[in-house]
């Protein structure tokens, strides 16, 4: 008997537990000759703004020897055009298809998800709250936690979906945004977006991506994206997606010990986008060999503080 590897997002429900990250898995279309969609959780589309976006300078992308930077810049054709002529095919995925949402303003985040949400195409949306808030000066609004809880109420007023907000890995306590954000309204956090980082071309005296600084991706943030999912854990009750360099089973199985319910694969998907398929086989083998019925059963188990959220008072020093 295979084991259940159900989870529950929200009112999102995914079959397996393996979700394909924003911006790395175009919207499916483009890996359906090399993967079975029926066999993945689902796909987070790339994120869309309120107008058209056309990113930062080239070049965006910069291989490292353990993932990868980017600075794309949101590039994307903005909300009205996505809707007349992308958000119908998504219809035919024979997966669940998160949208996601940024912005510049509070008001860009509840007119875009408002917009967005009354697409039945759309199953749930992610609400991607790493981008610079112009009022503020350039911070982030997943750098404040009082920001952080406008955005996401103003988001939740818009629609009763599934609200996934994602958190970023560049502030002091990702476990005051986590609370803040549950209790703004979301169903689910993803931890963790991409972490801050550069790269200079000696031979030009230059940095090699022409935003200067981009988001480091791939194993070399793996440690850093379960430690936040272990800490998260800790601090609130909603499901946690977990992410950042999971490229095998044994990395999955990390973020669900510290208490991720689901995972997203992201920068993997470049080289593989077979690996969802042998993770989720990985999956149910290693529950069979451990003779677990589901995986929810080992959702933070390596956890001490998992089991006593909101009680947990840190014991690190």
């Amino acid at each position: 008997m295979k084991p259940d590897l159900s989870v529950k997002l929200g009112k999102l429900e995914l079959k397996v537990p393996t979700l394909m990250g924003s911006g790395c898995y175009g919207s499916g279309e483009e890996f359906e000759a090399f993967v079975d969609l029926s066999q993945i959780g689902g796909v987070v589309l790339k994120s869309v703004t309120r107008a058209p976006r056309l990113g930062n300078p080239t070049p965006r992308l910069v291989s490292t020897p353990a993932g990868m930077l980017n600075a794309i810049g949101l590039q994307n054709p903005g909300i009205d055009w996505y809707l007349e002529h992308d958000v119908a095919k998504f219809a035919s995925r024979p997966c669940a298809v998160i949208g996601s949402v940024a912005g510049f303003s509070v008001d860009d985040y509840a007119y875009t998800t408002e917009r967005l949400a009354k697409r039945p195409e759309i199953h749930a949306i992610e609400i991607n709250i790493s981008c610079p808030n112009v009022a503020a000066e350039g911070e982030t609004f997943a750098c404040d936690p009082k920001l952080t809880q406008r955005v996401v109420r103003a988001a939740r007023e818009t629609t009763d979906k599934t609200l996934i907000v994602k958190l970023s890995p560049n502030v002091t306590d990702i476990a005051a945004i986590a609370r803040e954000a549950q209790a703004a309204g979301a169903d689910a956090l993803a931890v963790i977006n991409t972490v801050r980082g550069m790269a200079i071309d000696v031979d030009r005296w230059a940095p090699r991506l022409g935003n200067v600084t981009g988001g480091l991706s791939g194993p070399a943030i793996r440690p850093i994206a379960v430690l936040a999912v272990y800490e998260v854990a800790r601090a609130v009750t909603i499901p946690i997606v977990g992410q950042g360099g999971i490229e095998t089973t044994t990395d999955a199985l990390e973020f669900f010990l510290a208490g991720a319910s689901a995972i997203s694969i992201g920068t993997a998907n470049f080289t593989d986008p077979r690996v969802p398929l042998r993770i989720v086989e990985g999956l149910r083998e290693y529950l069979v060999r451990r003779g677990v019925g589901t995986l929810a059963e080992i959702v933070g188990k390596a956890n001490v503080g998992f089991a006593n959220a909101y009680q947990y008072e840190g014991d690190e020093g």
